[in-house]
């Protein structure tokens, strides 16, 4: 599941997840139960921050499919190694953000097919949200890549005056919270009243007034870092009561991306082993 952000603001972009990868598992009918099961199984230390060795203006955060392969799956963070011999094998410049995303998806793509991944929509995307600076560029740039069915990377808010979050995972939350209502209900009430799609895109204008009114443009990095941080812990603190699954957990790895400083980690939870207090007599 997850909850990856990607925040173009006007001093820098911010890129942040939460940890937490889910894997649901059949049980089969047994003495306690009828039915076959579905349950969910939490792991909360994976990396989906991802930043690549030797381009220091440009990173990603992924969302959505958590391992490619069937038979021997790799995470996104797993396969960086590979990504990163390919791309020193082809330059050592410092690529674009538009050419970084290009070579990132092409990259994923040919992983996917390798691993002879089903071709079929019930698996769904694993989704990067690559953010950071053209050389020069007085603003930061996002694009999305979805793999396997949209690789050509698509730029968000590319007008250079438009800034703001952009989001994906287990987005229910965040989507109340920003745009006033959950993502489902414009397709709820098209079924329930047999909508057009003319009636129904009469509809989603007609919900824009509802998003919350925040003057993207004019927030310190700070801010940018701080509304980030919010949305993820928000949507791990609500699903603490939720019935349902708990996709989004785990500590939050964030970092920003500047025009001057590039890549820096703000927070980024690291390997460790196991704390002991000594005894005082």
């Amino acid at each position: 599941m997850s909850l990856g952000i990607a925040f173009k603001g006007a001093e820098g972009i911010v890129l942040a997840a939460d940890s937490r990868v889910t894997l649901t598992t059949q049980v089969q009918p047994g003495q306690l139960q009828q039915q076959a099961m579905l349950l969910p199984a939490s792991y909360d230390n994976a990396t989906k921050l991802l930043k690549v060795k030797g381009q220091d203006f440009v990173a990603a955060v992924t969302y959505g499919l958590g391992a490619i392969g069937l038979a021997a799956p790799r995470t996104a963070h797993s396969l960086l190694p590979e990504f990163e011999a390919k791309l020193n094998q082809e330059t050592k410049e410092r690529l674009s953000v538009t050419e970084f995303a290009g070579k990132l998806s092409e990259f994923f793509m040919t992983q996917w097919t390798a691993a002879n991944m089903p071709q079929n929509k019930t698996i769904p995307d694993i989704v990067f949200l690559v953010g950071g600076f053209d050389k020069d560029a007085p603003y930061g740039r996002v694009f999305e890549v979805d793999i396997p069915s949209g690789p050509t990377p698509k730029e968000w808010d590319s007008d250079p005056g438009m800034f703001g979050p952009v989001w994906g995972g287990q987005r229910e939350f965040t989507d109340r919270l920003l745009q006033g209502f959950d993502p489902n209900l414009v397709a709820l009430v098209k079924a329930a009243l047999n909508l057009s799609d003319i009636q129904t895109t009469t509809l989603e204008n007609a919900l824009k007034p509802l998003s919350v009114q925040i003057p993207y443009q004019f927030l310190p990095l700070q801010d940018c870092v701080d509304l980030s941080i919010f949305l993820i812990r928000t949507t791990m603190k609500i699903q603490t009561w939720q019935v349902g699954i708990r996709g989004v957990g785990g500590a939050i790895d964030l970092a920003t991306i500047t025009r001057t400083d590039g890549f820096r980690p703000i927070q980024q939870k690291k390997i460790k082993g196991e704390t002991i207090k000594s005894e005082v007599e």
